[in-house]
């Protein structure tokens, strides 16, 4: 007897039956996207519902209602939640990578028309606008230079700023009062920073429209993403590496130098390619700094410069068949250079990472 019960003592409990819900079919994924895209089709036929794009609308809303419903009613409310929660995310998904998809497979196709190697290696100087020939060579110049001006000049201040704010300043009033100055700069319209070049090299103190002044309201773009992306990439380091290197009697400028750098180094890198891809399109604070030009000038201090950017607007705006297939060969190269920059970078930071 007393064997018995210690052996049903030891057995597990069963499992109730409340616990143990209803599964729904492997098909009901698919059974509610087929059910969605009915409903929504007889919507559009029957109601004001028109359009591919409110159709398919219509039908991810039925989609989430009708699996959500159907969850709540065999799996519970749980399980819903979760299904529920899964569609969303997969749906913002979707919704971010289509437009992209588009946007990408738009360029390829319609800049791979104008795409050779003479549009990118001559000039449009000469060249009649409403005839086909010429190309960016002049602007690809002009934009490998002035980002390469605007990164000298606004990569080293970001990263000191991020620095101090995060090694020494984190608590103290200039580090507040910098903080502060660098959200406002985030928000900051980028014709602005063109405008402010503008008035107070050009107009004030007498300097010429040139790529140097281009590269100087680009750097004033990139310093508060630089800025920031560093911040973060700092926070990240651990505090027992420098506490280890403090303990061993390192200064605190060789921790940061020695420890803290190379450690956040790959962040760093990565900060510093959005604060290029951010200002490598910029069109608004070039056509008031560096004026536009149909010649190579290879020399960023004197003279009108083009870019990339400006040249894609001159082109759109002549508004000829030809015009418009160089700018889109225009976007598209544009869009290889900062894919080459940030393979560059990248092979750069694994080189360079911390082992």
């Amino acid at each position: 007897m007393a064997t018995d019960l210690t052996e049903a003592a030891s057995r597990p409990a069963p499992i109730s039956d409340s616990l143990s819900g209803g599964t729904l079919p492997r098909w009901a994924p698919l059974g509610c996207i087929a059910g969605s895209l009915l409903l929504a089709y007889l919507l559009a036929v029957f109601t004001a519902v028109s359009g591919t794009a409110g159709t398919l609308l219509v039908a991810a809303v039925l989609y989430a209602v009708i699996q959500s419903g159907w969850s709540f009613s065999v799996e519970g409310r749980r399980h819903a939640k979760d299904r529920l929660a899964t569609t969303l995310i997969y749906s913002s998904f979707v919704v971010a990578f289509i437009p992209l998809v588009a946007v990408l497979t738009t360029v390829v196709i319609k800049g791979l028309k104008a795409l050779n190697p003479i549009f990118l290696t001559h000039s449009m100087r000469n060249i009649d606008v409403a005839l086909p020939g010429g190309g960016v060579y002049h602007a690809i110049i002009g934009t490998i230079e002035q980002v390469g001006l605007a990164a000298v000049l606004g990569i080293p201040v970001g990263v000191m700023v991020a620095i101090y704010l995060v090694e020494y300043g984190a608590r103290g009033l200039l580090a507040r009062a910098i903080s502060f100055f660098v959200d406002v700069m985030t928000g900051v319209p980028s014709i602005v920073a063109g405008l402010f070049v503008y008035t107070g090299f050009v107009l004030t103190l007498g300097y010429e429209r040139s790529g140097v002044a281009g590269s100087l309201a680009l750097a004033i773009l990139m310093i508060p993403v630089v800025v920031r992306s560093t911040e973060e990439m700092l926070k990240l380091v651990a505090t027992d590496l420098r506490e280890s290197s403090y303990a061993l009697g390192v200064p605190k400028y060789r921790t940061i130098l020695r420890i803290v750098i190379p450690t956040a180094l790959g962040g760093i890198i990565t900060g510093a390619l959005l604060a290029v891809a951010r200002v490598a399109g910029e069109t608004a604070p070039l056509l008031l700094t560096t004026f536009l030009s149909q010649s190579i000038n290879t020399n960023p201090f004197t003279g009108p410069q083009a870019s990339i950017p400006v040249f894609i607007w001159d082109q759109i705006a002549s508004g000829t068949d030809a015009s418009i297939d160089r700018a889109w060969a225009g976007a598209m190269t544009l869009i290889l250079l900062i894919m080459v920059l940030n393979i560059v970078a990248r092979l750069v930071a694994r080189l360079t990472r911390v082992k």
